[in-house]
Order: C-alpha cells, then sequence, then structure tokens
C-alpha cells in the first residue's frame, strides 16, 4: 500500500509538471497494474486462510459437544442411582425420626408421672389402703413405660446400624467386580458403545482374571464390530478364543470372529473359523449358524 501511494503521487506530480515520458508512464502503469495483482493475491489467500480456520474450529466444536453429550448422558445415568439411593436413605432417616419422637413422647410421659407421684406424697393424710394402691398402680405404669422406651432405644439403635450398613453396602457393591460388570451391560443394553468399552476396559485393567473377563473381551469386541473396526473385534474375539479355552462364550468369540474376518474380505480366514467352530463346539447354536454360512459359501 505504501508503494502504491509512492507510486501515484509520482504519478501526479510528473502529470501536473508536464515531464513525465511516456515511457515513464508506461512503467507507472506496469507497477501498479503489478501491485494490484500481489494484492488481490494476497486477499484471496486470506480468505482461503479463514475458511480452513472456519472449518477447523467448527469441526473442533462439533467434537466437543459431542464428548460433552456423553458426559452428561454418562452424568445423568450416575444421578439416576444416586436418587435411588437417596430415597431409600431418606426412608430409613424418616422411620428414625419417628422413633425417636416416640421415644420423646414417653419421656414426657414419665415426666408427668413422676410428678403425679410428687403430688401422692402429699396425700400422705389418706388412707394406707388408697395410698398403697395408688402406688401399686403407678410403679406397674413405670414399669411398662420403662420397658416400652428400652423398646424404642433399641429400635433406634438398629435403624441407625442399618443405615450404617446401607451406606456400607452401597460403596461395597460400586467397588465389586460384578457391579462393574454390569454397568458395562447396561451401557451395551442402552447403546452407549463408548461408555461400554470404558467400563469393560476399567474391568479388564482391575480384574484381567476373574471368571467374567472373557465376557469383557467379547464384550469389547461387539462394540468394535458394531462401529465396523473389524480389525479390532477379530483381536478381543481372539482374546476369548486363547486366554479363556473353557469360556462359555468362546463359540460366541469364533462366530462373530469369522464374520468379522468376511466383512474384511478375507474370505478364507472366516472359513477356516466357521469349520473349526463346528468341529470343536458341534452342539452348540454358534455351530448351526456356522454350518449355514459354509452351505451359503
Amino acid at each position: 500500500m505504501q508503494r502504491t501511494r509512492v507510486v501515484l503521487t509520482s504519478l501526479a506530480m510528473l502529470t501536473f509538471l508536464g515531464c513525465a515520458s511516456r515511457s515513464d508512464l508506461e512503467s507507472v502503469r506496469r507497477d501498479t497494474d503489478e501491485i494490484k495483482s500481489r494484492l488481490f493475491t494476497v486477499d484471496k489467500s486470506l480468505g482461503e486462510v479463514r475458511g480452513e480456520v472456519k472449518d477447523g474450529v467448527e469441526k473442533s466444536l462439533a467434537g466437543y459437544r459431542q464428548s460433552l453429550e456423553a458426559l452428561q448422558k454418562e452424568m445423568t445415568g450416575y444421578q439416576k442411582e444416586i436418587a435411588g439411593y437417596q430415597k431409600d436413605m431418606f426412608a430409613i432417616r424418616k422411620g428414625g425420626a419417628d422413633l425417636q419422637a416416640t421415644l420423646d413422647n414417653a419421656k414426657v410421659d414419665m415426666q408427668l408421672l413422676t410428678g403425679k407421684i410428687d403430688d401422692v406424697r402429699i396425700m400422705a393424710q389418706k388412707p394406707a389402703d388408697d395410698l398403697a394402691l395408688l402406688r401399686e398402680d403407678l410403679n406397674k405404669r413405670l414399669a411398662a413405660l420403662d420397658e416400652r422406651l428400652g423398646a424404642l432405644e433399641k429400635g433406634v439403635a438398629e435403624q441407625k446400624k442399618m443405615a450404617a450398613q446401607q451406606q456400607l453396602l452401597l460403596q461395597q457393591q460400586q467397588e465389586t467386580p460384578e457391579y462393574i460388570y454390569q454397568q458395562g451391560i447396561d451401557a451395551v443394553k442402552a447403546g452407549d458403545v463408548a461408555k461400554a468399552r470404558e467400563v469393560f476396559g476399567k474391568f479388564l485393567i482391575s480384574f484381567p482374571k476373574h471368571k467374567l473377563s472373557a465376557n469383557a473381551h467379547y464384550w469389547l469386541g461387539e462394540t468394535y464390530y458394531s462401529e465396523k473396526n473389524f480389525e479390532q473385534a477379530v483381536l478381543e474375539f481372539q482374546e476369548v478364543i486363547k486366554n479363556f479355552p473353557d469360556s462359555d462364550k468362546v463359540p460366541a468369540a469364533m462366530l462373530k470372529q469369522g464374520m468379522a474376518f468376511k466383512e474384511m474380505g478375507d474370505g478364507k480366514s472366516a472359513l477356516y473359523i466357521y469349520k473349526k467352530l463346528v468341529e470343536l463346539f458341534p452342539k452348540s447354536e454358534e455351530a448351526k449358524l456356522a454350518k449355514g454360512k459354509l452351505h451359503a459359501k
């Protein structure tokens, strides 16, 4: 821009003074056209850069939104579970509060009876028989109240103990392998593939030798298969076949492994897996399906 101004200023001065030759004017015009051309190129490059930056930002925002939606969905599940536990705790606390209120009322009754005993002392001038009967009645009522108070206090203690056990049980359940595994199954049923993969991965890290580890590997393979990541699915199914040969999930893993090979275009490997499945587990439902696929080749 600075050079353009200098050229235009020079052109104006030359024209004004009448000293510019035709060749000088042509040179100035060429310089001006060159500068305009460069400015147009720069503007075009800036426009392309802006477009690329805008597309990149929009893609990043879309990814962040998807991650945020997944987190919100996971938090909703946790909030539902917490709400259920809070409801149970509320019921226990309400029962304890009711027992405490009854206990307080009983204590008030005892205070009233104690006051009546004082009144009886004032009536010492009455016949001894009447006084003895009244004392006997009061003693019975006091004994009954003591018994009732003992039962109520025992009930309050039991309610508190139950609340503590419920809280401890809740904490222990959240750390057991069965609880973690069930979370993964629930995620699969809900169609939340990302959460299911995360939960089963956590399970296998924490409990690699557990009796449910074969199932966890199988369901990991299913999550990859559902996303058409067939190579990774084959590897997870192979974990079941190789490391847990006695598991009930082996026939299902072999069938899905063969189907994954077929999807990858490796029909030869698929046929080999189907034949091996029929040979090793001839009575299984998966073997029947494998036979059908062998006949359909």
